[in-house]
């Protein structure tokens, strides 16, 4: 008399449960919920969100994911999982209208009165830039004005781009503290 699988009756599959396998659902989740939970966190940076984006991971993978697939393909398919998962959670929460850009006819067809209405930001730019000592201020044109790369603006000063690093995050800082002052 031959054995019969026990799992075969309930239309279950035996799963092998070598190194490179996992043995159940379990084993896949405790495996794999801590990176899964670090690798979210530390892209929405906040627990509540984090959690829950790591339970739709794991909700999400649940059904098409086979066990006997190697612990590898299991990562690789939770990986492209939460990345899709996040993708999903920025579109939700930035997807929504957060300006309005009108249409050029209706700024044609302003009255000249109307132009006072139209943002200083341009000239308040240009003051806080002007304000900046002349590396500061080149370093900032380059990147953000003329669109160079870091490693473009950092051969265009002459500098190194570690260098180059440097001078950008000490003339944003500095740029800060000159629009606060000028808007308090």
């Amino acid at each position: 008399m031959t054995q019969r699988d026990p799992t075969a009756r309930r239309g279950l599959r035996a799963v092998p449960t070598g190194g490179d396998h996992y043995a159940n659902w379990q084993s896949v989740y405790e495996d794999n919920v801590v990176w899964v939970y670090r690798t979210i966190y530390a892209r929405v940076g906040n627990r509540p969100d984090a959690e829950d984006l790591t339970a739709e991971v794991f909700l999400a993978a649940l059904r098409p994911l086979r066990l006997t697939v190697t612990k590898a393909e299991v990562r690789a398919y939770l990986r492209t999982t939460a990345r899709t998962v996040l993708a999903a959670h920025w579109r939700e929460t930035l997807g929504r209208e957060i300006t309005s850009i009108p249409d050029m006819q209706d700024i044609a067809d302003r009255p000249p009165e109307a132009e006072e209405s139209i943002s200083t930001a341009p000239q308040h730019a240009r003051a806080v830039l002007d304000a900046l000592p002349d590396n500061y201020r080149r370093i900032l044109e380059l990147r953000f004005l003329q669109s160079c790369s870091i490693k473009e603006s950092a051969a265009k000063m002459g500098v190194t781009v570690a260098n180059a690093k440097v001078l950008q995050h000490r003339a944003l800082r500095l740029a800060a503290q000159i629009n606060e002052q000028d808007l308090s």
